[in-house]
């Protein structure tokens, strides 16, 4: 995000009713809902974070320790444990939608 000039995008009369409420502050101007991406979705962090989720799982089901996953991935032990716990809810609730279709 960069920040622009008020005085050279907007008009003036407006520039000047925003001055009674805010005066040489910085003011964040939010998207329109319609205009509003998720989290990852311009970066591609959010498909990385999946695939590196789903590697700690496998390499976690094929034996390999916590300790050694969170030294492996840069991650805290905890990080992990609920990395593991979270990709085995998804999977059950994955079979659970696939059984009932």
């Amino acid at each position: 995000m960069r920040y622009q000039k008020a005085n050279e995008i907007l008009p003036e009369e407006l520039v000047e009713l925003i001055q009674k409420y805010v005066d040489g502050e910085y003011v964040y101007i939010p998207r329109k809902q319609e205009n509003k991406r998720t989290w990852g979705e311009g970066t591609g962090a959010r498909e990385e974070r999946k695939t590196r989720d789903l590697s700690i799982y496998k390499d976690y089901i094929s034996g390999i320790c916590v300790k050694l996953l969170a030294e492996q991935y840069y991650l805290s032990e905890k990080s992990i444990q609920r990395i593991v716990l979270q990709e085995k809810k998804n999977r059950i609730s994955r079979k659970g939608s696939t059984l009932e279709n």
